[in-house]
C-alpha cells in the first residue's frame, strides 16, 4: 500500500504497487537514505530499487552499511556512482569500488554531515566547524579565522529524493520514531524535494502530538513495509 500525503490537511490514498513510487521518484540524481547501519533504515523500498536496477544515484547516508544488507547492496550491485557517507569500513564492497576507481566516495565526519543535512533543510549557506582543520578533510575548502581560532565552511546538503524509516504513520502523514531509529531520518525528511517514508504501521486514528517526530508537511509517500 502507497499513501499520498499532501499537506498535513488534504491526504489522498493510492493503491498500487511499491515500484511505481520507486521508478518514479528513485530516478534522480542526489538520494538521501536513513538510517546507521541496519538501524532506522526504509528497507523494502531500497530493495525495490534494487528489483528495478534504478542505478547512477549519488547516495547521501551515515554508511553503506554492510554488502548483504540495504544501502550496502545497493552498492554491491552497482547502483551508486558517488557517496557521501561518514564512514564505510563495514562494507569491504565499497573500499574495493573506490580504490579501483569505480565509486567515488566523499568521507564526511558525521557530525559535519548531520549538520551539512540541517542546514539544507533549514535553507541556510553553510556553517563553520573547526573539525577537520589541518586534516585531508580541509582540502579544497574555505577556511575562515574568527577570534583566533580557524574554521571550515561546511556547505549544505540537499537531495532530490529522502528515504526515511518510521515505526508507525498517520493518515495525514505524521511519522513516529522510536529511539535510535530517529538518527538522520527527521533532518533528512527536511531537506529532500521529495520524501518518501517506509513505516510499520499505518494509523487510522491521529497521532497524539506529543509522539510525532517528522510531521506529515514534509512527507510526501508512505509505504507500508509489510505490504506489497
Amino acid at each position: 500500500m502507497v499513501l499520498l500525503a499532501g499537506c498535513a490537511l488534504a491526504v489522498f490514498a493510492i493503491w498500487g504497487p511499491l515500484g511505481d513510487v520507486c521508478v518514479g521518484f528513485a530516478l534522480t540524481e542526489e538520494n538521501m537514505v536513513g538510517g546507521f547501519l541496519r538501524c532506522g533504515t526504509p528497507v523494502k523500498v531500497i530493495e525495490e530499487i534494487i528489483k528495478n536496477k534504478t542505478g547512477n544515484l549519488t547516495l547521501i547516508a551515515n554508511d553503506t552499511s554492510y554488502p548483504e544488507h540495504d544501502r550496502g547492496r545497493l552498492i554491491a550491485n552497482r547502483l551508486v556512482k558517488k557517496a557521501i557517507v561518514g564512514h564505510i569500513g563495514t562494507n569491504p564492497e565499497t573500499g574495493r569500488q573506490m580504490n579501483a576507481g569505480e565509486l567515488e566516495v566523499e568521507l564526511v565526519p558525521l557530525g559535519t554531515l548531520a549538520e551539512r543535512i540541517r542546514c539544507g533543510g533549514a535553507g541556510l549557506g553553510g556553517f563553520l566547524t573547526p573539525t577537520g582543520v589541518g586534516t585531508v578533510v580541509e582540502k579544497g575548502k574555505t577556511v575562515i579565522e574568527q577570534d583566533g581560532r580557524k574554521y571550515l565552511l561546511e556547505k549544505p546538503l540537499r537531495a532530490d529524493v529522502a528515504l526515511v524509516y518510521a515505526g508507525k504513520a498517520d493518515r495525514f502523514g505524521n511519522l513516529f520514531l522510536d529511539g535510535t531509529t530517529r538518527n538522520y531520518n527527521p533532518v533528512m525528511a527536511t531537506a529532500a524535494e521529495t520524501v518518501i517514508a517506509e513505516v510499520d504501521e499505518l494509523c487510522d486514528e491521529p497521532l497524539n502530538p506529543a509522539e510525532i517526530t517528522i510531521p506529515g508537511i514534509f512527507i510526501d509517500y508512505i509505504v507500508k513495509s509489510n505490504e506489497d
